[in-house]
């Protein structure tokens, strides 16, 4: 399956029921990092649970992921790595927010909109890190 570069959040939901009607919540965590606005139209995919995926043929490897599997699930970051960012936007409580592989979000206070950094990842979490500036790297104009 090919993940689109414009995929902002992942994250698991409970399908819930209430007055005949199907909802999922969204985690408070994804609004305040900035993933997903109150009231903005989103797309959305729905994956099986990975414990209800099953396949009994012999079509089951040609399913399989083409990628090594540690390369696209979990974290694309580890803490005590350092990295390279790119500052895309602020958040509402100011800090720079980056997205690195597979658009996972990077936290990282004290950096302005547009400004290039090198951090160390300092706390990882499923679906966003948190970093500190280790370098301001300034980019010289011509």
């Amino acid at each position: 399956m090919e993940i689109s570069e414009e995929l902002q959040t992942v994250y698991s939901a409970t399908v819930e029921v209430q007055d005949g009607e199907y909802y999922l919540l969204v985690p408070a965590r994804e609004i305040e990092i900035g993933s997903l606005e109150v009231e903005e139209s989103v797309r959305v995919a729905l994956l099986p649970p990975a414990s209800s995926t099953t396949i009994k043929d012999d079509a089951a490897s040609s399913l399989e992921p083409q990628t090594e599997p540690d390369e696209s699930t979990g974290p694309p970051v580890s803490e005590g790595e350092t990295r390279e960012v790119d500052i895309e936007s602020i958040g509402d409580r100011g800090d720079g927010i980056a997205k690195v592989d597979r658009g996972y979000v990077v936290i990282v206070p004290d950096t302005d909109l547009g400004e290039t950094v090198t951090v160390e990842i300092e706390q990882v979490q499923d679906n966003v890190a948190f970093a500190t500036v280790v370098d301001r790297n300034l980019r010289q104009t011509q």
